[in-house]
């Protein structure tokens, strides 16, 4: 009973995948201009998109990897998704309605509304492709685990093509149904996995007569190596001063990055009002906040029912804590629905990722800098038809870019990777939005210092850390040109860009423009001109 079938997990899947290119392909048919395809009409309600969001934001690293993490870390395992959940306090009362009304598309129009548009625009295009990338890493690196658990494929090369292939089906999703397409998997998988969680949550409970204690006695007795150290903080992150600085700095981007996640930021231009985007993380953060309470029991259940053994030794290691409780529970056909969950997890936020992607460059490198701001809008149908069309080509290109990175991340914790990503953004992005938001003197010099700025020391801190080299847990096993401690740099590099954004910003001749600025004030706290500006 307790053993995968290769023929019925591919089954699932297949069922799955044809659903959601169908209800892809019934979505792409209204998509006839450049609002459409980059923010789905604006035509979702706050309560849909915020099922969205969820679909979007509960990623491969909320399931796989925190139940994996929580599984063999127990307490500190936790800590992942307590972060990602007191991060969207910060998304709600600070960016949120003020993005949305000061915003058309991307983070970068939001930057560029008051200071110059073609270095701002360029530098958030940067900013946003490179945060997409290290999100895209972990997600390919969850699908690569799962699918070879799931079809008992050990070989690096096998897991190579699977990565390949679901980088395939993420860019026709994009290519087909656009953000409308990319909306309504979204919605779909967040159902799926908030149903198939709770479902697992409450099995798990029962086999242990609904009490948490006997559940959590059950998980150290499983792992006598940990013991008690399960239900309490330190066996991941306690064990030297260097650990304790590394959570302190992992926390920090957890907190801080989800409000300067692009793919996050995005949904916010697909509702019709600032309202719905307040509704909109309200009902994110219900449902969310729901959903970590699941990994919880998923996590320890994980850990008592399977074993730290069996999951360290499964092909996607911490990665496989989750499909191996489900197939613990119920055999080979819930294994099979949960993995195809877990499958519809990655290919949701892949695509989401990509379209965030691929129109931060149709939309601010393409028509605004290339074009010179002719296709803001303001253009014939034919540029928005550019626009789109070069959206679409972008999403080919890091599609095959990611794959390739995907089978390099192969085997490394998704939620681990996915903290890089949150330290990208909340270094990169968090403090140009933040500043330029809430500072009247902040500048187009200032914004290009914290994003380039912060960019820079982030990825160079990142190279440096013993994530890429010199551990046997490390990307590079076999190299050691780590220079830098910790292996999560959030710690330094986001006070480092809020300070360039400062020093840019003083240092600079350019005078903000007061007049743009007050606009800008008035339009992002009370939505004035919002509605009429994002009609042209």
């Amino acid at each position: 009973m307790n053993e995968s079938s290769p023929i019925l997990n591919i089954s699932i899947f297949g069922v799955f995948v044809l659903i959601t290119l169908f209800v892809v392909i019934r979505a792409s048919r209204n998509n006839k201009t450049a609002a459409d395809y980059l923010a789905a009409g604006r035509a979702f309600t706050g309560p849909q998109n915020g099922i969205a969001i969820a679909g979007d934001y509960l990623s491969a690293a909320s399931f796989l990897g925190i139940a994996g993490a929580i599984a063999l870390n127990g307490y500190d395992g936790f800590l992942y998704s307590i972060g990602f959940l007191v991060a969207w306090l910060v998304a709600l009362l600070l960016v949120a309605e003020l993005l949305r009304n000061t915003g058309k598309y991307t983070m970068g129009d939001v930057l560029s509304f008051r200071m110059r548009q073609r270095p701002v625009r360029a530098a958030a295009a940067t900013s946003t492709m490179a945060v997409s990338f290290f999100y895209l890493l972990a997600q390919m690196a969850g699908a690569g685990g799962l699918v070879a658990l799931l079809l008992g494929i050990t070989g690096s090369g096998g897991q190579a093509i699977v990565i390949a292939v679901v980088g395939a089906l993420m860019i026709a999703y994009v290519l087909i149904g656009g953000m409308k397409g990319t909306t309504w998997v979204q919605i779909i998988k967040a159902v799926l996995l908030i149903a198939g969680a709770g479902i697992m949550t409450v099995w798990v409970l029962g086999k242990y007569g609904f009490n948490l204690s006997s559940l959590l006695g059950a998980a150290v007795d499983a792992a006598p190596k940990a013991g008690e150290k399960l239900l309490g903080p330190g066996l991941q992150y306690g064990k030297t001063g260097t650990s304790k600085l590394d959570f302190l700095s992992l926390a920090l981007a957890l907190v801080l990055g989800t409000a300067g996640l692009p793919h996050i930021l995005m949904r916010f231009y697909t509702v019709p009002t600032a309202k719905e985007a307040r509704r909109s993380v309200v009902w994110a953060i219900w449902l969310i906040g729901i959903f970590y309470l699941f990994t919880l029991v998923l996590g320890y259940g994980a850990g008592a029912l399977v074993g730290p053994d069996k999951i360290n030794a499964a092909p996607g290691k911490a990665n496989s804590a989750a499909p191996l409780l489900a197939l613990e529970l119920g055999g080979p056909i819930l294994l099979g629905l949960i993995a195809a969950v877990a499958f519809a997890t990655i290919l949701a936020v892949v695509a989401g990722l990509t379209i965030t992607a691929s129109a931060s460059f149709a939309h601010d490198i393409y028509a605004n800098i290339i074009k010179k701001g002719k296709d803001n809008g303001n253009g014939d149908a034919e540029d928005k038809t550019d626009e789109v069309k070069i959206a679409r080509i972008t999403a080919i290109v890091i599609g095959l870019v990611s794959i390739g990175g995907g089978i390099v991340a192969n085997g490394q914790n998704i939620a681990f990777l996915v903290a890089l990503a949150f330290a990208v953004a909340a270094s990169a992005n968090l403090p140009t939005i933040l500043y330029s938001l809430f500072w009247k003197r902040f500048n187009t010099s200032g914004a290009l210092w914290s994003i380039y700025g912060g960019l820079i020391v982030t990825i160079t801190l990142i190279v440096l850390s013993p994530a890429v080299s010199g551990t046997p847990t490390s990307m590079f096993k076999n190299s050691d040109f780590h220079l830098f401690p910790l292996s999560n740099p959030g710690i330094v590099s986001i006070p480092v860009a809020f300070l360039l954004g400062y020093i840019g910003t003083i240092l600079s001749k350019d005078k903000a423009d007061p007049v743009k600025q007050a606009e800008m004030e008035v339009r992002s706290l009370t939505g004035a001109g919002a509605e009429k500006a994002i009609a042209h």
